[in-house]
C-alpha cells in the first residue's frame, strides 16, 4: 500500500480523476446518491495526504502545484462525465463536427479551473480534523456559487442536484435557497471522512449522531410540508383552477427544414393537442416548433389555428421573433390566440454561449465561426419583463436552460404562482443530458412554491406541483399530451436571495479560524 500512496501519478492524477468521473452516477438518470458518501470523503482525504506528504515525497517545488493538479484532475473527471453531452449539439451541422474533440476536452478543462484554484488556495490548511472538513465544504460550495455567477454562469450539476429524486429532503430549499442547501449537502456527504480523524471515539459518535439528526429533521420537515400541502390542495375548488395541456411532439431536430416540413410539424402539434371546442384550455408546446423560421415566416399558417382552435383556447410555444425597429432577433416565448395573434411575448434573457450567441462575435465571425443554432447572427438578449397574467395566475416564463438559474425565480414577481418552461432537448440526443436538465425544474418549483409545467421536445415533459412532486410526465422519446387543472395558489413563502448561504459560509470560516488560532 505504501507504494500506492507514494506514487505521485496515482495520488495526484489517476485517483482524483476517477473520483470525479464516477460522480456522474449520483445524478439523474442514475440517482446513486449514496456514492457521494464515498467520493467526497476520499477526495478530501487525498488532499490532506498531499498536504502531509508534499514536502517529503513529492519534492517538486513549489509544492502548492500538487494541490492545483489534484483539484484540476478531480474537476476534469467531474465535468467530463457530467457534461460530455454538450458535444452532441455539434453533430447537427457538418461544419461543426471537427469541433467535437475540442468541446469534449476544452469545456471540462475550463470548468475544472474552478476546482483547481480552490484546492490550490485551501490545500495547505487541510488536516485530519472537523474544522478542515468545514473549510473544504465551504470552499467547494463557494466554488459552485462562483461557477453559477461568473461570465454567463453555469450552475449545472451542483452536488445538491443528486437528491432530485428525494423531494422530502428538498423542501428546505424554499427556506434557505439552493446554495445554502448545497453547502449543507457537501458537508453531509464529506462527514464519513471523520473515521480517519485523529480524535477520540466519542467525538466521532457526536458528529455522526448530529449529522443523522440533521438529515432526519430535514426529512421530517419535508414530509410535514408535503402532507400539509396535499391537504390544502384538496380544498381548492375547480372554479379556482385553470385547465392546461402540455404537449410533447418528439420531433427529430434537424437543420434547414422546408416550409412544407414546418406545416407538417404544426399539424402534428395540433393533432396531439386534441382541442375540445367546449373546454377553455391553455396549450403548451415546446421551444423551437419551427427550427430556423420566425413567427413572421409561419404566419402563413394562421388558418391552421383559426380552423382548429376557438376563442376559448390559447397556445404557448417557442419561436424566433424579429423586432423591426432595431433588427434584433430573439428566442421568444409567445402566447397566441386562435387567430395566431400574439397576446404576450417574453424574450430569452439567459442565452447559451456559442449555441445562441457568439462571444467576441465580430472577431470570431471573421475567423469563420458562427453560433451552433441555425442562422449566422447571434440572438439578442431579452430584458426583464413582467409575468404573463391569466385569470389570477401570474406566470413566469423560462426558456430551455433558463430553468437551471435559481436567480431567475428569485427575482420573479412575488405573485408568481406558476412557472412554464419550454425547451428543445433534441440538442442532447440519446444522452443523459435531458434527465439532468429536467432535474433542475424540480428545484425551481420548490424554491418558488409554484406549480411548474414543462414542455420539452425530445426531453421530459412534466407537470410538477409546488412541492417538486411529479404529477404526470412524458419520458424521453414519448409523444403525446398530459393535462391538469392548475390550482390558483395564493402568495406564499418564496426563496428570494442567497443571504443564508453567506451566513453559513462565514460561520464555517469563523469556526475554522478559531480552531486554527488555538492550534
Amino acid at each position: 500500500m505504501s507504494k500506492f500512496f507514494n506514487n505521485k501519478f496515482i495520488i495526484l492524477y489517476l485517483a482524483p480523476f476517477i473520483l470525479g468521473l464516477l460522480s456522474v452516477l449520483s445524478f439523474q438518470p442514475f440517482n446513486l446518491t449514496i456514492i457521494n458518501f464515498f467520493l467526497l470523503p476520499a477526495y478530501f482525504l487525498i488532499l490532506v495526504y498531499v498536504n502531509k506528504k508534499s514536502k517529503s515525497i513529492y519534492r517538486k517545488k513549489p509544492f502548492l502545484i500538487n494541490f492545483f493538479i489534484a483539484g484540476l484532475t478531480f474537476g476534469y473527471g467531474f465535468f467530463l462525465s457530467g457534461i460530455y453531452w454538450i458535444s452532441h449539439s455539434l453533430t447537427f451541422d457538418e461544419n461543426f463536427r471537427y469541433l467535437i474533440p475540442f468541446a469534449i476536452f476544452l469545456i471540462p478543462l475550463f470548468l475544472c479551473l474552478f476546482t483547481g484554484i480552490t484546492t490550490l488556495i485551501i490545500g495547505r490548511y487541510l488536516n485530519y480534523n472537523f474544522p478542515s472538513l468545514l473549510l473544504f465544504s465551504a470552499s467547494f460550495a463557494l466554488t459552485d456559487y462562483l461557477r453559477s455567477k461568473i461570465l454567463t454562469g453555469f450552475p449545472w450539476n451542483l452536488w445538491s442536484y443528486s437528491l432530485s429524486w428525494l423531494t422530502e429532503l428538498l423542501q428546505i430549499l424554499n427556506l434557505i435557497g439552493l446554495f445554502a442547501f448545497n453547502l449543507l449537502i457537501i458537508t453531509i456527504f464529506t462527514i464519513p471522512a471523520i473515521i480517519f480523524f485523529k480524535t477520540n471515539f466519542s467525538n466521532k459518535i457526536i458528529i455522526f449522531s448530529s449529522t443523522l439528526l440533521t438529515i432526519f429533521s430535514i426529512y421530517i420537515y419535508g414530509t410535514y410540508e408535503i402532507n400539509k400541502n396535499k391537504s390544502l390542495l384538496n380544498y381548492i375548488e375547480d372554479k379556482n383552477k385553470i385547465y392546461f395541456k402540455v404537449i410533447s411532439p418528439d420531433f427529430d431536430l434537424k437543420y434547414n427544414l422546408s416550409i412544407k416540413e414546418v406545416e407538417t410539424q404544426l399539424k402534428r402539434l395540433i393533432k396531439l393537442s386534441d382541442p375540445d371546442s367546449k373546454q377553455k384550455t391553455i396549450f403548451i408546446w415546446p421551444e423551437g416548433i419551427s427550427t430556423g423560421y420566425s413567427y413572421d415566416d409561419i404566419f402563413i399558417f394562421k388558418d391552421l389555428f383559426i380552423n382548429n382552435f376557438n376563442d376559448k383556447h390559447k397556445i404557448i410555444f417557442g419561436i424566433n421573433t424579429l423586432d423591426p425597429s432595431t433588427d434584433a432577433y430573439f428566442n421568444s416565448f409567445v402566447v397566441v390566440n386562435n387567430r395566431f395573434e400574439i397576446l404576450y411575448k417574453y424574450n430569452k434573457r439567459k442565452l447559451v454561449p456559442f449555441g445562441e450567441f457568439l462571444p467576441f462575435e465580430n472577431s470570431l465571425n471573421k475567423a469563420g465561426f458562427k453560433k451552433i443554432t441555425q442562422g449566422r447572427g447571434s440572438f439578442s438578449k431579452g430584458n426583464l419583463q413582467k409575468n404573463y397574467n391569466l385569470d389570477y395566475l401570474s406566470i413566469l416564463p423560462l426558456i430551455c436552460y433558463e430553468i437551471i438559474f435559481p436567480s431567475l425565480t428569485q427575482k420573479a414577481n412575488n405573485k408568481t404562482n406558476l412557472i412554464i418552461n419550454i425547451s428543445e432537448d433534441g440538442w442532447f440526443g440519446n444522452t443523459y443530458g435531458p434527465y439532468q436538465h429536467f432535474a433542475k425544474a424540480i428545484f425551481r418549483s420548490i424554491e418558488n412554491n409554484s406549480y411548474l409545467l414543462r414542455s420539452a421536445n425530445k426531453g421530459i415533459s412534466a407537470i410538477i406541483n409546488n412541492k417538486g412532486q411529479i404529477i404526470k410526465k412524458l419520458n424521453v422519446g414519448e409523444a403525446g399530451n398530459i393535462e391538469i387543472k392548475v390550482p390558483i395558489l395564493k402568495e406564499s413563502q418564496k426563496n428570494k436571495n442567497d443571504l443564508i448561504f453567506f451566513v453559513l459560509l462565514i460561520t464555517y470560516l469563523i469556526i475554522f479560524l478559531i480552531f486554527k488560532k488555538k492550534r
